[in-house]
């Protein structure tokens, strides 16, 4: 028998119908653990360093919620200006971002946020700074299960310019651009960081292509931050996010976009509320 050396990543056709799926898994865990059923608000952010949760759980701010079904996470609920909001930390790379995403969708969010660590590609910044990343070149798997392989994600246009409008606002620095995405982080080199330069990347990090691809297919709105705070570990400052300074920007930055993906989403999900 000839041996066969299909690449497996470019046999899947995304527009079938997966047999395994969120709800069915969610709501085995369900059982399994002999919980109540739940509905997530219709907001919520992918914290991927925990570092914010961890503060709001530590000042009292965010509650845990122990009807949360899900078996790798825990969910917590946070108030911010009126609004509640779902919180989850610590979901690194695409696929578990994505997995995490899936599972906030199938009980009841419309409206994702995430919000990582990044290390900054161009030149013509320096970190700390956030980013809105309103595209994201996919050098990952996970979006290609998703759609069809191609160079980028696209974020919604209109979800970006609802951000936009509201970190404006701010005094923190946040920048809107495109982001790598990788897989890999440890094999970036010297000469594939100058080609991503030369095409304009910002940023590299590990989750948005994958989220922006997920919220195309099930028409859901996704908003991905990145707080860049370091160039790859090569600097001795690398990293320094700004202790709790750096927290308040963050999670200012992250309430900002939070509101807007919210009212965008909840228009998208209650077309009949247009205008009103």
């Amino acid at each position: 028998m000839a041996e066969d050396n299909r690449t497996p990543l470019l046999e899947h056709e995304p527009s079938g119908t997966p047999v395994f799926t969120a709800a069915n898994l969610l709501e085995a865990a369900r059982l399994r653990k002999g919980l109540p059923k739940v509905t997530v608000p219709a907001g919520c952010l992918l914290d991927f360093d925990g570092e914010l949760v961890q503060h709001l759980a530590d000042t009292g701010r965010a509650v845990e919620d122990p009807a949360w079904p899900c078996f790798h996470t825990r969910l917590f609920r946070w108030r911010e200006e009126g609004a509640e909001y779902g919180l989850i930390g610590g979901t690194i790379g695409a696929p578990f971002a994505v997995l995490v995403a899936e599972e906030l969708f199938a009980l009841g969010c419309c409206a994702l946020v995430s919000i990582s660590s990044a290390g900054l590609v161009a030149e013509r910044f320096a970190p700390p700074f956030f980013l809105l990343i309103d595209r994201a070149l996919r050098d990952e798997g996970t979006s290609c299960h998703y759609m069809r392989p191609g160079r980028y994600a696209d974020a919604d246009p209109s979800v970006i310019a609802a951000v936009r409008e509201r970190t404006d606002r701010l005094s923190v620095p946040v920048h809107t651009g495109p982001s790598w995405t990788t897989d890999a982080p440890f094999r970036e080199t010297e000469s594939l960081i100058a080609s991503r330069r030369l095409e304009g990347i910002v940023p590299v990090e590990m989750e948005a292509a994958a989220l922006l691809t997920l919220g195309k297919v099930l028409d859901k709105t996704v908003v991905c931050l990145a707080n860049i705070t370091n160039t790859m570990a090569t600097r001795a400052e690398d990293f320094e996010k700004g202790g709790d300074a750096g927290l308040a920007d963050s999670l200012s930055v992250c309430v900002a976009a939070l509101g807007a993906a919210l009212e965008h989403g909840e228009r998208k999900t209650n077309p009949g509320e247009r205008g009103r």
